[in-house]
């Protein structure tokens, strides 16, 4: 797989990030694989659930995760990754509780739970394929700009028009905390492979920051430069700034 994926077509997009993930579970039926939510990888989730009910496979040894998290609403709310990432994919596959890792939407103790799931996936062997979107600022996850590179799974703030829309939507006091819980930066960069996807007019500017900019907390997805094994798909819209063959 090249460093860098343009996709001539939607769909051919929502394929070939798909297939990453197939291919990630086919070759080692107990990879530990990290998922995004968002419009950007709804339909990837949908054609990885197609494949899997039209050619089965046991998935009971595969452990799927969620970048991050939504803090404190509750879990089943529609705009919780825990649900979002349920109803688009982990029901489908069948995958047990035990084989399905989130951070929490509610705790007593964030800071606590955060150590708690980190340690979750070292015990698991560590991560194998994590995918992930990139938001039109660069974060990564809820690594808005500005987070330091050596951060671990912490608790972060989310954008403004995210949260205002977030807190309409659960009724949420002024006086309540929203915020993101989130594997940290360095946590991405301890993953043996990343798949980072992008697409829309929106992200080509950013995208081409990510790649072409200096390496610095104020563009987070621009440490992705120095993993050894990441890969990038983008469609025509989010690359039109990169000097590559369409």
């Amino acid at each position: 797989m090249e460093k860098v994926i343009i996709a001539k077509t939607e769909e051919q997009f929502d394929i070939m990030a798909a297939m990453c993930v197939i291919k990630q579970i086919l070759k080692k039926p107990d990879s530990v694989i990290g998922l995004s939510t968002g419009r950007t990888t709804l339909h990837i989730h949908q054609i990885i659930s197609n494949f899997f009910a039209e050619y089965p496979s046991d998935l009971h040894q595969v452990t799927f995760f969620g970048v991050d998290e939504v803090m404190n609403v509750p879990r089943e709310y529609s705009g919780a990754c825990f649900m979002m990432l349920k109803n688009q994919l982990i029901d489908a596959l069948s995958i047990d509780d035990a084989h399905f890792l989130m951070l929490p939407t509610q705790s007593n103790d964030f800071p606590a739970a955060c150590r708690e799931f980190e340690q979750a996936l070292v015990d698991r062997g560590g991560v194998d394929l994590l995918v992930l979107g990139l938001g039109e600022n660069g974060h990564l996850g809820f690594n808005q700009p500005g987070t330091p590179f050596e951060t671990c799974t912490w608790i972060s703030r989310m954008d403004d028009q995210l949260e205002s829309r977030i807190r309409s939507e659960t009724n949420t006091p002024p006086d309540v905390l929203l915020g993101g819980v989130t594997i940290g930066l360095k946590n991405i960069m301890h993953s043996r492979k990343i798949l980072l996807v992008a697409k829309g007019t929106n992200k080509a500017e950013i995208v081409d920051k990510m790649l072409h900019g200096p390496v610095t907390p104020q563009v987070p997805a621009s440490i992705l430069q120095l993993h050894p094994d990441c890969h990038f798909l983008f469609d025509l819209s989010a690359s039109k700034y990169l000097q590559y063959e369409h």
